[in-house]
């Protein structure tokens, strides 16, 4: 490889170290790749980051806002009063699907916004010596978006803006993302990554199951009741505007807000350095292309890296978004279970990271990222042959978590081995984008199978086809990659 400055004067690459004793390639981008010691509090600091944003992923993507939104709360009550007798349980099915439908094209909406500029925006920080300051930009937004879901009402009209402000979230949630990704090589050293970044999304995890009790305790335990939830005894449904659903929103806000801080104030921010080759915003866009051309000759792996996981996590976030209301649709979870679901899926999903992290760095990230997408597939292909028995959908969906997190983390991991120093905020910023360039696939074909069936649970069909196509794409991908020059 040669030692000359690259074109766009990121300077020269050293060559990939291999971890001593593993078969994990060693990582590069960290201030030095020798296996200097990092604080452990400065690790647990960073990780406290994925502890708090259990607040959006659990509770507002996955288990609580997103199915509220799916609810009957949000159907006009004179469309299921128009159909007969015999056709109000179908009136009421199709009229969940059309909700369930808004809400993903919400999400496909923001997928395309966040393929778009992700990669530009943590382009534009690496150097800047503000990827810090732009976490703490777009982990408030985040916050502050969060806070306004709290007048999303339960009625009809308001669903469109429950979606938007759904959307919202992940838009900005995904930017703030690819800074604290792009801080794992702060954090870790050539040997640690894996265990690193399984930590921080174990430790997401755990946040997740702690939330989330204290959620059900304070105010859902009988979420759905006509009575009062909770110890804080807070009215549900119309008549009580849904405020254990809504209030729950803004504490889970306020969690994300003060779990932020530690990253922020803990771990350093990276050093501002000259930059000779600055160019406008429109510019960014030909320079991620030169990027893409670059991985394209000299590094076709990566980019086949790059492709395979963009599809097989616009699976994972699938799974996340609508397993809750397949299980509050199909087999009738009441939202108390649901939360109980959560509890326990989060536990197996912690577990699973956990290990998969000590995998990662034993035997490296792609043989912890195939294992659990065979795990995917079976779990989520035994939802069709289950019934409608809710132990079915506990055996299943439980068995489906313990392999989400290891796929997530060993990711993170992969990437972070072939990132060349410098270039964290971009190339994150490129991950970001090629899995929401296809994070429309996961959300039509669950919608396709909905509407075609109109049926709910047959939307795991599409779900389990992009995790399998993203599996097939992931086989060919060497576990020594090149570095992007």
């Amino acid at each position: 490889m040669s030692d000359e400055p690259t074109d766009d004067g990121v300077g020269p690459v050293p060559p990939v170290p291999r971890v001593s004793n593993t078969r994990a390639v060693g990582t590069i981008g960290q201030a030095t790749l020798q296996e200097k010691a990092v604080p452990k509090s400065m690790v647990r600091a960073w990780a406290l980051w994925d502890w708090g944003s259990a607040s959006f992923n659990a509770v507002v993507t996955t288990f609580v806002f997103s199915t509220y939104l799916a609810s009957s709360l949000f159907i006009d009550p004179a469309i299921v009063a128009a159909a007969g007798d015999n056709e109000r349980d179908a009136a009421l099915v199709a009229a969940e699907a059309a909700n369930t439908t808004v809400i993903s094209g919400a999400l496909t909406i923001a997928g395309v916004l966040i393929a778009l500029l992700a990669p530009i925006l943590g382009q534009r920080s690496d150097g800047s010596g503000r990827r810090k300051f732009w976490l703490a930009i777009n982990t408030g937004l985040v916050v502050v978006v969060m806070l306004a879901m709290f007048f999303v009402a339960p009625v009809p009209a308001y669903l469109y803006l429950g979606a938007a402000l759904l959307a919202l979230g992940n838009i900005f949630f995904e930017f703030a993302s690819v800074n604290y990704n792009a801080m794992l090589v702060q954090v870790s050293t050539p040997s640690t990554v894996g265990r690193v970044s399984g930590f921080g999304w174990g430790m997401g995890y755990v946040g997740g199951i702690v939330l989330l009790i204290i959620l059900l305790v304070l105010f859902i335990q009988s979420f759905g009741s006509e009575t009062g939830n909770g110890l804080l005894n807070v009215p549900f449904g119309a008549d009580g505007g849904a405020l254990d659903i809504r209030l729950a929103i803004v504490v889970s806000a306020i969690w994300f807000a003060i779990f932020a801080i530690p990253v922020l104030r803990r771990v350093p921010e990276i050093p501002a350095q000259e930059r000779t080759n600055s160019v406008s915003f429109l510019g960014s866009y030909a320079k991620l292309w030169r990027t893409v051309r670059s991985l394209a000759k000299k590094s076709p792996n990566v980019l086949l890296f790059l492709l395979a996981s963009a599809v097989f996590r616009d699976g994972l976030a699938a799974v996340f978004t609508f397993g809750a209301i397949i299980a509050a649709q199909v087999f009738g979870f009441s939202s108390a279970e649901v939360i109980y679901f959560a509890v326990a899926a989060n536990v197996f999903a912690g577990i699973g990271t956990f290990i998969g992290g000590w995998i990662d760095d034993r035997f490296g990230a792609k043989r912890v990222i195939i294992g659990a997408l065979v795990g995917l597939v079976i779990a989520g292909s035994a939802v069709l042959f289950i019934g409608d028995a809710k132990i079915g959908f506990w055996i299943a969906g439980l068995f489906l978590t313990l392999f989400v997190g290891p796929v997530q983390a060993a990711s993170r991991s992969f990437l972070a081995r072939i990132t060349p120093p410098g270039r964290e905020g971009e190339i994150f910023g490129l991950y970001a984008t090629t899995g929401r360039a296809v994070s429309f696939l996961a959300p039509g074909l669950f919608s396709l199978f909905v509407a075609a069936t109109g049926d709910t649970r047959f939307g795991i069909i599409g779900i389990v086809l992009v995790l399998l196509a993203g599996l097939l794409l992931m086989l060919p991908v060497k576990a020594k990659q090149n570095v992007i020059e």
